[in-house]
């Protein structure tokens, strides 16, 4: 049993309702701009308290503009968020335990081996990274500023890259594909399209981690006895 104080409940009450904001507000690619808060919810917040700011956000949002593919950013956001927060914490063990696992259903599966490597590079990518990312910037979040730009970029990359993965599995090792009757060469067509805009959000999310993400984190370590991540 996980318990929060008052004051990481608060956080959790206003970074949920940022998200669900980000969602409503949002206009354009595949996802939504609630993307962008991710990062900053993990490592604010901590793997625990994000994943529930996301989760209750994420589910907020969908109930006031519900979707009928509701069920993939639900699921993935919280997700992202949640291995934000562990590799902001430097826990690398579960961030790869997660993409082992949802990386060798995705290989397995046969629709999986159909479809073009390079649409999940980024994926690849992020997975060889988790591990350095947490020995090489262990004390970025913490300590030493000047690395923070470059720590909360490479963070923020795995993060949207871990909400990605998130949304590959449910397609096509779950099986979500089938929920809405899409054949394989719909699934491959829908798949290379979101690839190419996945591409895209990826640069966005670093380049929004450094534009707004690094002076939040510098102004909230100015808050006297406020530390994060908080959980």
């Amino acid at each position: 049993m996980i318990y929060f104080s008052s004051k990481t409940a608060a956080y959790v009450a206003v970074f949920s309702a940022l998200h669900a904001i980000l969602y409503l507000v949002s206009f354009c690619l595949w996802r939504n701009w609630a993307i962008y808060l991710e990062p900053i919810e993990g490592v604010v917040l901590g793997p625990w308290a994000g994943f529930l700011a996301a989760l209750i956000g994420g589910v907020v949002a969908r109930t006031v503009k519900p979707t009928e593919l509701w069920m993939f950013g639900v699921i993935a956001e919280p997700l992202g968020v949640m291995v934000c927060g562990l590799l902001a914490k430097r826990r690398w063990r579960l961030p790869i335990a997660i993409y082992t696992t949802m990386l060798a259903a995705y290989f397995i599966h046969p629709l999986g081996r159909q479809l073009p490597l390079w649409a999940i590079i980024d994926i690849l990518i992020a997975f060889i990274l988790i591990y350095p990312v947490t020995r090489m910037f262990k004390n970025s979040f913490e300590k030493d500023v000047k690395r923070l730009p470059i720590s909360l970029a490479a963070v923020s990359f795995i993060t949207t890259v871990t909400d990605s993965l998130t949304r590959v599995f449910l397609l096509i090792p779950a099986g979500l594909y089938t929920l809405f009757a899409w054949s394989p060469a719909t699934v491959q067509l829908i798949f290379v399209a979101g690839a190419i805009d996945s591409y895209v959000e990826d640069l966005l999310v670093i380049v929004v981690s450094s534009l707004v993400g690094v002076p939040l984190l510098v102004a909230l370590r100015r808050i006297p006895g406020f530390k994060y991540p908080l959980t």
